[in-house]
Parts: C-alpha cells; sequence; structure tokens
C-alpha cells in the first residue's frame, strides 16, 4: 500500500520554472519506480518521467531537455523539475508509484499502481 501527496503545482508565466514534489507513505513493499503523468483538460494522459530504486531515469522524449525527475530516497519524497515552461505544459501532474518491474517502462508508455490526487499546473503567455 502507498499512499502520495503531490504539492507546488501553481501559475507562471511561459519561460518559468516549477518543482513539484511528492511525499510517499509506504506500507508494506516499496515500490520499484515512481515517475509523473500529466493530463491537459480534453487530452489524454501522458507520462512524463519515471525513477527507479537504482536512480535509473528516463523521460518523455519531447521533455527530457526540459525536466528533471529525482528523489530523496531516506526521506520518501520525489520530485519534478521543470524549466523553460510553456503553455503547452499546463496541466494536472499526478505522482504515481509502481510495485512491479514490469510497469517501469520508458516514460512514454509505464503505469503505476498507486496514485495521488494530482496538483495543478498552469503556464500564462
Amino acid at each position: 500500500q502507498v499512499q502520495l501527496v503531490e504539492s507546488g503545482g501553481g501559475s507562471v508565466h511561459s519561460g518559468g520554472s516549477l518543482r513539484l514534489s511528492c511525499a510517499a507513505s509506504v506500507y508494506g513493499a516499496s515500490p520499484y519506480c515512481m515517475g509523473w503523468f500529466r493530463q491537459a483538460p480534453g487530452k489524454e494522459r501522458e507520462g512524463v518521467a519515471t525513477i527507479d530504486k537504482y536512480d535509473y531515469t528516463t523521460y518523455q522524449f519531447s521533455l527530457k531537455d526540459r525536466f528533471i525527475i529525482s528523489q530523496d530516497k531516506i526521506k520518501r519524497l520525489l520530485y519534478l523539475e521543470m524549466n523553460n515552461l510553456s503553455p503547452e505544459d499546463t496541466a494536472t501532474y499526478y505522482c504515481a508509484a509502481a510495485t512491479e518491474i514490469r510497469l517501469c517502462a520508458v516514460a512514454a508508455n509505464w503505469n503505476g499502481d498507486y496514485w495521488g490526487q494530482g496538483t495543478q499546473v498552469t503556464v500564462s503567455s
């Protein structure tokens, strides 16, 4: 059982930066990987980035030059640093955790067993 709580969302101007955080409470086996999804209104959910227990990271190809995923395994905190934001990045961002290695594929096509409630990111022109 994993409970996840996101924070750090907000409104920024185009070109700005934000850092999202996700606090994990783990009851039982630790996740093999954690990561982020995002979903814009009227669009499908898409994977953003993942990081596994060995700190191996993957990124959606179009985002890897601007986004950085990291974690503090002692504090059980997950981060997403987002730079040079544009209005196309406006979405609800979800933290997720996966218990099995088979779910921890590349960021463009991964899945989670547990999900946070989401945090809104709005980027204005």
